[in-house]
């Protein structure tokens, strides 16, 4: 069955006309279309699509599947998305509220409709960063693999410093599992369902020039050429000394040369990413960890 589609954004005025019979009613598009599902046995299922925007000038897109058609719409607030999305779906439905249900009367006052809204992980992170100014989770495809009836992606969701992969036969299912392991970890240093956990706040690395600190100051004079160094342990003294967190990404494909591969990542701000090869992935590690100090240290010893 093919599907419509539509969509209503805060400035489309070609509803007017039916919204004012509606709001005569007593009655919101998201209550009306609600009613609609029950009487049809198609109750409508809203969906998040993305968030935009800043903590004080949020924009949510949301759309909204009932019977075989789907629709989305815009606006500052969850709601006034849901209610643009509904208003579309009507449109395209051409209901008579009338028919519906008894003027005025109505047995749901919206909630009913939002109890089929279930974020997706995806959606839950998109709303968090919205609604507490953080940084964006961050999704890269780290590998893809075989055969194209058969194919298999690994997605990386980087949310602050945390870090989680997602495998799956699309990237948006193996992204959806990455987001899914993060909000799983965000619940469990919450201790619980409810998300209390807070992101350490970013160490500058304009802080990290002016440090005066041991491990900086030693890494300023040092140098970054001695045989078999563990620069794994150099660079995590020195993360714990200023602040910052270290955390490697294996690549899953090798080089053209047959060696291991990987990316390390300071929660700097900027973020600082630096990559490393070897026989190994340890070894990988380390001359990622290399690459990670020498910048350090340039931009420590800059004036």
């Amino acid at each position: 069955m093919s599907q419509q589609q539509g969509y209503q954004s805060p400035d489309d005025k070609s509803l007017d006309s039916q919204e004012a019979e509606w709001a005569s009613l007593g009655k919101t598009p998201i209550q009306i279309l609600h009613e609609y599902g029950t009487a049809s046995g198609n109750a409508p299922v809203y969906e998040m699509e993305k968030a935009e925007g800043s903590g004080h000038q949020p924009s949510f897109f949301f759309s909204v599947r009932v019977a075989d058609i789907r629709c989305t719409g815009q606006g500052p607030t969850k709601k006034a998305a849901k209610h643009q999305a509904a208003s579309a779906a009507l449109k395209l439905l051409n209901l008579d509220a009338k028919k519906l249900t008894s003027p005025g009367k109505s047995d749901t006052n919206g909630d009913a409709a939002d109890a089929n809204y279930n974020p997706s992980s995806v959606s839950l992170l998109q709303e968090l960063t919205i609604q507490r100014g953080w940084r964006r989770p961050e999704y890269a495809v780290l590998a893809e693999s075989g055969p194209p009836h058969q194919r298999e992606f690994t997605v990386a969701c980087r949310f602050d410093s945390l870090t989680e992969k997602g495998v799956g036969s699309s990237k948006k299912a193996a992204k959806r599992e990455a987001a899914e392991k993060i909000v799983a970890k965000l619940q469990s240093l919450s201790g619980g369902p409810e998300i209390t956990w807070t992101p350490k706040p970013s160490v500058l690395l304009e802080n990290v020039k002016k440090s005066s600190a041991e491990k900086i100051s030693l890494l300023r004079r040092s140098p970054l050429n001695i045989p078999n160094a563990d620069y794994i342990q150099m660079l995590l003294d020195l993360s714990h000394e200023q602040g910052f967190e270290v955390t490697y990404y294996d690549i899953d494909e090798l080089t053209v040369n047959g060696q291991y591969q990987c990316l390390a990542e300071l929660s700097t701000d900027p973020i600082t990413m630096c990559h490393g090869t070897g026989i190994s992935c340890s070894n990988a590690h380390n001359v990622a960890a290399h690459s990670a100090l020498q910048y350090i240290k340039i931009v420590a010893s800059s004036k």
